[in-house]
């Protein structure tokens, strides 16, 4: 949104409600830390966190635990992070009873001509994934829920991604950076479905196709299959789409 002078707010809000009733603390960690990196995907700068809250009657102790760890989860990422928490609500029924809703929400700034946009645009320029390592946490997360049934048996907590505040931050400090040069072409967070969401989406906007070669991919676990890097949701990465003259 323009603010005038040159400037433009972006805002970001996204729910983080399934991982969440699994592993509250992550959950609620990794839906912040997935809106501020859709801040930073603009060329922004995250300044403010908002959340809104709802979960069963605390008078049970599997509702206490799931608030109590959910809450924690966004405060020390944020904390972390350096970035504050104006607002948010909370609101208590039997009605989300194991069943939380976690909604994130990050607002950021921005120079509108520095606008960064999730285009993977120009032949021949290269692809690089920055930020963690590629790990097998967060496989079957956003995949997996798309093809659950309700009546399916509940799944491990190794669905939900790992949160990595400290990393996080040296990840907004390299990308600001790198905003600030003519080398980026455009960005793009990997979240739900990982490398799979985030190359496809890329191309598309540009109205291009991409190869990857995923034996490039920086893994932290031995063993891992093609089909687990394209949609491991690890968190704390970045893709960048780079002018190939200043692969370097």
């Amino acid at each position: 949104m323009d603010i005038g002078d040159g400037l433009a707010v972006v805002m970001k809000i996204e729910s983080h409600n399934h991982p969440s009733a699994i592993e509250p603390y992550h959950g609620a960690a990794s839906g912040l830390g997935g809106v501020v990196r859709d801040i930073l995907t603009m060329g922004a700068r995250p300044t403010a966190a908002i959340n809104s809250l709802r979960f069963g009657p605390l008078d049970d102790s599997h509702n206490q635990y799931l608030f109590s760890k959910a809450v924690a989860g966004f405060t020390d990422y944020a904390n972390t992070l350096g970035i504050p928490t104006i607002a948010g609500e909370v609101y208590f029924s039997s009605a989300y009873s194991t069943n939380p809703l976690v909604n994130a929400m990050c607002v950021g700034i921005v120079e509108v001509k520095k606008l960064v946009r999730a285009r993977a645009s120009g032949v021949g320029n290269l692809l690089m994934i920055v930020g963690a390592e590629t790990g097998r946490d967060g496989v079957h997360g956003a995949s997996g829920l798309a093809s659950r049934t309700f009546e399916a048996g509940a799944e491990p907590s190794t669905v939900v991604q790992a949160s990595d505040p400290a990393l996080e931050k040296l990840l907004i400090k390299a990308c600001l950076e790198l905003a600030d040069t003519d080398w980026l072409v455009g960005m793009q967070d990997l979240g739900a479905a990982g490398l799979t969401s985030s190359t496809v989406e890329t191309a598309a906007r540009a109205g291009n196709g991409i190869e990857l070669d995923v034996l490039k991919v920086p893994c932290r676990e031995a063993g891992m299959t093609p089909y687990e890097i394209m949609l491991s949701e690890t968190q704390e990465r970045m893709l960048i789409i780079v002018k190939r003259e200043f692969e370097d």
